[in-house]
């Protein structure tokens, strides 16, 4: 399966160790979700559209309310980087 440049940049953020936290409303529905490096820092090219879809690709997850995280499916998905190996 095929998946968009923004996708694949995310999915190797997050194979690196990255994590997508998300802010909800009083209604308990998503409102906000931002993308981290490792390292802390926050990537600007992350919207909620990309994180639905990422989510309906069942490529990353969250456990026990936890950030969410590549899955084994995303690991997949992701092509091989010089800079992942």
């Amino acid at each position: 399966m095929d998946i968009s440049r923004n996708e694949q940049r995310i999915l190797h953020l997050l194979a690196q160790g990255g994590r997508i936290e998300i802010c909800r409303n009083d209604s308990r529905k998503i409102e906000n979700a931002r993308c981290f490096s490792r390292d802390g820092w926050l990537y600007p090219g992350f919207d909620l559209l990309l994180f639905r879809k990422l989510k309906r690709l069942k490529a990353i997850s969250s456990k026990a309310g936890r950030p969410y995280r590549i899955t084994e499916r995303g690991l997949r998905l992701v092509r091989a980087e010089p800079d992942n190996r």
